[in-house]
């Protein structure tokens, strides 16, 4: 049986300010800075705004559900590293959580970034105003009604703006939810969150070799994520999770659409279907369709990241092909990349635990090492050409690797500064 709402809720807030999520030390931002998506700036100038708008215009930023900052401080990173003018502002209701975040915040010495305790479930009272971008990753599936509230976030974006999102998926997260029931009954969550978790760590020492949260490999917070990674993923007292149709169901009804899936070409069955007939008759599909054949057959998605705008307003990104459009890697240096290809041309690419080798043209070895994020595409033409590239097979290979390393996720376009 299903507890009451209230219940949950104080639950989940018990958990959070026991266990604040994820686990994470402020020292640690000497060492390093997360990435991962959604919330990466060149996805969102990308993605969102379709490498239009001008970097030099101010951004506000809202990261609905900040948890202890992940996304929060790599987006404030980006920006304050690029001197763009920009307010993140990072709102949860976990006071532990905040206090995590903003001493990471304070170790990089960010200005640009404010915390706000409050609920996602009050954003009318709490008038935060309009928002250019809004980031909510692994929150909506927490919630009650996630249909009111991410129709109430909507209801928050600034004419152009969009959203990214991850929620989770169900069939990466096989034997996740098996667990969870058994500890519904071994630790139900009117038992104070200490004496869950201890329960939780006595399954998780003697779970059976056939639990099939053995065999999956597709997450990992249960073995490496501490106390918190263990009690998100097995005690949380609400935990929903959507298939890609559910999801973009869901987008739907709140007036958005995805602008893209992440990765792209995540969700395109036939890169790991080569059977022509099969391949063929994929392609009388529409992308929807695909793109649930590709989750239900690859079986290992366990999230679902997509940036999202208002329904009509996807914007019209640059022609990859004009010659004053500029080139930029995601994150990867293009010189790194091309050294991670193949003899035969191809690249090998995880999506999660599913290697694909990707077939691309064998030029492409010596385009990539020179997107440095400042050279145009017509300089990438003229560079070939010095080496007996004429300018109709450039842009033939051009216009095959950009679509194919885009739709990776590897190679984007620059929005104008």
């Amino acid at each position: 049986m299903t507890a009451p709402d209230d219940l949950l809720d104080f639950s989940l807030t018990a958990q959070y300010e026991s266990y604040p999520y994820p686990e994470r030390s402020a020292k640690d931002e000497h060492k390093r800075l997360l990435i991962g998506s959604p919330s990466h700036l060149r996805e969102i100038d990308y993605w969102v705004f379709g490498a239009r708008r001008p970097a030099s215009k101010p951004l506000r930023a809202l990261v609905a559900g900040c948890g202890t900052g992940d996304g929060a401080i790599m987006l404030a990173t980006h920006l304050s590293r690029a001197q763009r003018p920009a307010e993140v502002i990072c709102l949860d209701r976990s006071k532990a959580a905040l206090a995590i975040a903003q001493a990471r915040a304070d170790v990089r010495q960010l200005t640009n970034i404010r915390f706000i305790e409050g609920s996602l479930l009050d954003l009318e009272a709490l008038d935060l105003g309009l928002f250019d971008y809004i980031d909510c990753c692994g929150v909506l599936h927490h919630l009650p009604d996630p249909d009111a509230s991410l129709a109430a976030l909507e209801a928050m974006l600034a004419p152009g703006g969009g959203m990214g999102l991850m929620v989770y998926a169900p069939y990466g997260r096989t034997g996740v939810y098996m667990v969870q029931d058994a500890l519904g009954s071994l630790a139900p969550i009117t038992d104070a969150p200490e004496a869950r978790l201890d329960m939780a760590r006595r399954i998780m020492r003697t779970l059976p070799a056939t639990a099939w949260l053995r065999q999956n490999g597709n997450f990992g917070d249960h073995l490496s994520g501490g106390d918190a990674g263990l009690y998100d993923l097995l005690l949380n007292p609400r935990d929903r999770s959507y298939t890609i149709t559910a999801f973009v169901a869901l987008l739907n009804r709140a007036g958005l659409e995805p602008t893209c899936l992440m990765e792209p070409a995540r969700y395109n069955p036939a890169l790991f279907l080569p059977d022509p007939k099969l391949r063929a008759k994929l392609a009388e599909l529409p992308p929807l369709e695909q793109a649930a054949i590709a989750e239900e057959l690859t079986g290992n998605m366990a999230t679902h990241v997509a940036y999202v705008v208002r329904r009509g307003a996807a914007p019209i990104r640059p022609d990859p092909l004009d010659y004053d459009s500029i080139p930029i890697m995601r994150e990867i240096p293009g010189v790194e990349l091309a050294k991670q290809m193949r003899p035969d041309n191809t690249l090998p690419f995880a999506f999660g635990t599913l290697l694909v080798p990707i077939a691309l043209p064998p030029q492409i070895r010596g385009i990539l090492p020179l997107i440095d994020g400042e050279r145009t595409v017509g300089d990438l033409a003229r560079a070939l050409e010095t080496r007996g590239v004429g300018e109709e097979k450039f842009r033939q290979v051009w216009h095959e690797s950009f679509t194919i390393l885009e739709s990776l996720n590897r190679v984007l376009l620059r929005s104008p500064t």
